[in-house]
């Protein structure tokens, strides 16, 4: 009868301890599953997460998948576990084992009042304890596995998400490489290049440097406002307000998905440059509305300063010396059918080329795609010697440039090859052109032809400048006209054109289509002495820049 007993006794305790785990078990199992739920449970939108650390100044919340996702599913991980350890060791181990060990009830913790009662609730004790314990690494083991999946299941996405942001990035990167897009900044003492502007929330005006597609999402990103804001440039980001990454100043909105051409006009103090600045741009405006190209201002302060020039050039016929040190760049953008460009015209001081130092210091020479070079014949020492008492005094009141045309370019040209480069500044298209040919034309061995401005700047005196043009650019053209004629009050449209094709050809060496806007040989326009009013007078004093 003894041994009877025993495997009774024995049967009773392992039905105990199966009864223990399978309850323990679903129990643990219920409560691991419903605190990972509770860990992944959406968010209060608006509400900041704290276990997101801050990502320097960006005003922009992390992509889910970025990180929070990873931070939900290890505390998903961390809650499961820990939710089965302290049920484990606070209800099962601390409570009901505690209480059996001792005799007590289970439940309600009162002391059996028989001793037969306490005794079985004592035998029954260990079993109680192995069946939760049991039914812990149970728990635990199905936890790892289901845990194991959605680890895997996080990194499938998160790799899906990577490989949609790099393909987002690449194809905004990429377009920008095929309209060779690169920004660089118009201001003085800036003029840097930069891969991403600043760009302002439209809602609350925060500055966002990190607007493209990467950590803060592939096409949007979510302002600290709460605003969804286009984080890729085929997708409108160019709409926004941009500023420079370096000097925080303002820049035109497009400058992420146009190509900019930089286009510095060089010439000396007096030379007509700024005039003829003027002309182009007036040229340029007048063939919008007219054909395919179009022309307009890209910010308001350009605008303002065309109108302050216009207004200088109608009230006296001339314009207030250049002051300042580096020039900022006038925008405008230019159109022609499909293709688009952002320009900018920079306009130096003269003194800028007197010396090495200060042509130096001209940084956005090291970004130029083409050039204008002013040539102020009227300058050059060797022109003036060949001139009579008569012809001095009109080469005189014109205000000849300071220094001569051949001083200037030699300056330039040294410089333009330490910052751009020998090779880059052989393909830089030079746009050459000879100003003053209302006063040229009046002097008779001086008389600019029809045709071959080039060969002829050879003949009165020019030739190495000509030569040494031919030696250093490949790409090459001449024009000459009259800035005086080409601004103030009753302008000739002709040699405004005239000026702006000067621009318009260094476009077209960009792609821009406009070489049909050009004529086929450039020729100098209307002799000043069939100009009626004013330009009939006697020459005065031009003193421009």
């Amino acid at each position: 009868m003894g041994w009877l007993l025993t495997a009774a006794a024995w049967l009773t305790v392992a039905t105990w301890v199966a009864v223990c785990l399978f309850r323990a078990f679903w129990e643990f199992l219920a409560l691991a599953l419903g605190a990972s739920a509770q860990a992944l449970r959406p968010r209060t939108p608006g509400t900041p997460d704290r276990r997101i650390p801050s990502v320097g100044s960006e005003p922009a919340q992390r992509a889910y998948w970025s990180q929070l996702m990873w931070v939900d599913a290890y505390t998903s991980t961390r809650a499961a576990a820990s939710a089965v350890r302290h049920r484990l060791l606070g209800r099962w181990m601390a409570v009901t084992a505690r209480r059996m060990f001792t005799g007590r009830q289970p439940s309600t913790g009162y002391r059996f009042d028989h001793w037969i009662a306490r005794s079985v609730v004592r035998l029954l004790a260990p079993g109680t304890a192995l069946g939760a314990i049991t039914g812990a690494l149970l728990t635990s083991a199905v936890m790892v596995l289901v845990h194991l999946v959605m680890w895997l299941l996080v990194g499938l996405v998160w790799l899906a998400a990577v490989a949609g942001v790099g393909a987002v990035r690449g194809a905004d990167r990429g377009l920008a490489l095929v309209r060779r897009v690169r920004m660089k900044c118009p201001y003085p003492g800036c003029y840097r290049a930069f891969p991403l502007a600043v760009h302002r929330c439209p809602g609350c005006g925060a500055a966002h440097r990190e607007l493209r597609p990467g950590r803060f999402g592939a096409l949007w990103h979510l302002c600290s406002c709460g605003r969804r804001i286009t984080a890729a440039s085929f997708a409108g980001r160019d709409r926004l307000a941009v500023e420079c990454p370096h000097c925080d100043r303002s820049l035109p909105a497009g400058i992420g998905r146009l190509r900019i051409v930089h286009v510095p006009v060089i010439g000396g103090t007096s030379s007509g440059k700024t005039m003829l600045m003027a002309a182009a741009v007036t040229g340029l405006h007048a063939s919008t509305g007219h054909g395919p190209l179009k022309a307009e201002f890209a910010t308001d302060d350009d605008r303002r300063d065309v109108v302050d020039l216009n207004g200088q050039l109608q009230q006296g016929g001339w314009v207030r010396k250049t002051q300042g040190g580096q020039p900022r760049a006038l925008m405008l953008r230019i159109s022609h059918r499909r293709r688009h460009r952002l320009l900018y015209l920079y306009d130096p001081m003269g003194e800028s080329f007197y010396d090495v130092d200060s042509t130096r210091r001209q940084e956005y020479l090291a970004h130029a795609d083409g050039v204008v070079l002013v040539v102020d014949v009227l300058a050059d020492p060797q022109v003036r010697r060949s001139l009579s008492a008569a012809d001095e005094e009109l080469a005189r009141a014109a205000g000849p440039a300071e220094p001569g045309p051949w001083q200037t370019y030699q300056t330039f040209t040294g410089e333009l090859s330490a910052l751009a480069g020998r090779r880059r500044r052989a393909r830089l298209p030079l746009a050459v052109v000879v100003t003053k040919r209302d006063v040229l034309d009046r002097i008779e061995h001086l008389r600019v032809p029809a045709t071959g401005v080039g060969p002829w700047l050879a003949t009165i005196g020019l030739d190495p400048l000509v030569r040494d043009l031919g030696h250093r650019f490949r790409s090459r053209r001449y024009w000459a006209l009259s800035a005086y004629a080409a601004t103030g009050t009753g302008p000739l449209v002709s040699e405004q054109r005239r000026a702006a094709e000067a621009v318009l050809w260094i476009l077209s060496r960009t792609g821009l289509r406009v070489g049909k806007l050009l004529s086929e040989d450039p020729a100098p326009g209307p002799a000043a002495a069939s100009v009626p009013g004013p330009r009939d007078a006697p020459v005065q004093d031009r003193s421009t820049r």
